[in-house]
């Protein structure tokens, strides 16, 4: 669609330019401006570029990662990415591979990636959490923080991840939203290198291809993120905002909805277990889960499938199987990856201590 819009404006603009060189040259009046002159003064590459936006400032920015400052305009001259991304957000998570492989290829051909991470949670906004997960991803390229959505807003950005391509004189010429379309993008990065003068002879980057299968989608735990979604707790209690909810067991689940047992603190973006053993369940659809989780003190919980403890084949890379049993341990605010095994439709208990805190489920 905004490939379209530029286009038109494009043809627009040119048709306009035409009629009124005919225009002037048919009542013979000398034109108050010398074309060519015009053109060299604004450059002939941004008299091409009508249609392209120029790329807002980063602006509101409450922390810099791998880098003192930075700015879009002091990166004039360069090809730069720009990837909106918080770090528990799975599909972010997926697209960093890509992102960190471009960076090697292309840092010393002219790209720079700028990382702006807008956080979708509470504990995203912490300057120590967001540098601890950019060090485990192995992160390189610069990281700035947008804590206050203020560059999001300035980008009339909606969407995690979304990727921005800007060309050496400021102008956004791609996005993507969303993961996949890899080579396509760094098609595009080749292209903008490229115009620079850059001699590109890389290979791009296979992407592999999943087939695509119904899941369960993702799944949030805080009314203020659920409820506007439509997704409600299956437990007859349902979500009471602020207030320690006692739920009660049941025996028949609805899929795709999240079911509690004991004292839940019903937060706006998260579900906080307040008694002493509590139990959280979800029937879904899918062959990976993950969790985003907190807890206010290291602690080992229990994972079941369809009521019994979870094999190592359907273990996800946090689980550990101790005992006979499948454990997470939770030890700070981020993404668990607990189930990572065959497609299908299952039944998921934790069990949980006390001071568990979740904020949503996501699934592969």
């Amino acid at each position: 669609m905004l490939k379209n819009k530029r286009y038109i404006l494009l043809i627009a603009a040119l048709i306009v330019i035409v009629t009124l060189i005919y225009y002037l040259e048919s009542i013979k009046v000398k034109p108050n401006f010398d074309i060519e002159q015009s053109l060299s003064e604004i450059g002939l590459d941004n008299a091409l570029k009508v249609g392209y936006e120029k790329a807002p400032e980063l602006v509101g920015i409450s922390g810099y990662i791998n880098t003192e400052s930075i700015t879009l305009n002091e990166l004039r001259g360069k090809v730069v990415l720009i990837d909106f991304w918080t770090y528990s957000c799975i599909n972010c998570i997926r697209t960093l591979p890509y992102l960190k492989n471009w960076d090697e290829k292309y840092k010393d051909k002219g790209l720079v990636i700028v990382g702006v991470h807008t956080p979708e949670f509470e504990f995203e906004k912490d300057y120590n959490n967001v540098k601890q997960r950019v060090e485990k991803f192995g992160i390189k390229y610069p990281v700035v923080q947008d804590n206050d959505y203020l560059t999001w807003r300035a980008f009339n950005n909606r969407y995690w991840p979304h990727k921005y391509l800007i060309d050496k004189d400021g102008y956004i010429r791609y996005d993507h939203i969303g993961e996949g379309g890899y080579e396509e993008t760094e098609m595009k990065i080749q292209e903008l290198l490229e115009d620079m003068g850059e001699s590109i002879d890389l290979e791009l980057t296979k992407e592999e291809i999943q087939e695509r299968k119904p899941i369960t989608p993702e799944t949030y735990a805080g009314y203020s993120f659920a409820v506007p979604r439509g997704q409600i707790l299956g437990n007859k209690e349902n979500y009471q905002p602020e207030k320690i909810v006692n739920y009660e067991d049941v025996d028949e689940f609805i899929p795709n909805r999240i079911y509690l047992q004991g004292s839940w603190f019903n937060g706006k973006d998260d579900l906080l277990h307040t008694g002493i053993d509590g139990k959280v369940k979800l029937l879904f659809t899918a062959s990976s889960v993950n969790i985003v989780a907190d807890s206010g003190e290291e602690q080992e919980i229990e994972i079941l499938i369809n009521n019994n403890p979870i094999i190592k084949e359907q273990a996800g890379n946090d689980v550990l199987i101790k005992d006979g049993k499948g454990i997470i341990k939770i030890d700070e605010p981020r993404l668990y990856n607990i189930i990572d095994g065959d497609y299908g439709s299952y039944l998921l208990t934790l069990k949980v201590k006390n001071k568990f805190q979740f904020f949503a489920f996501t699934f592969g």
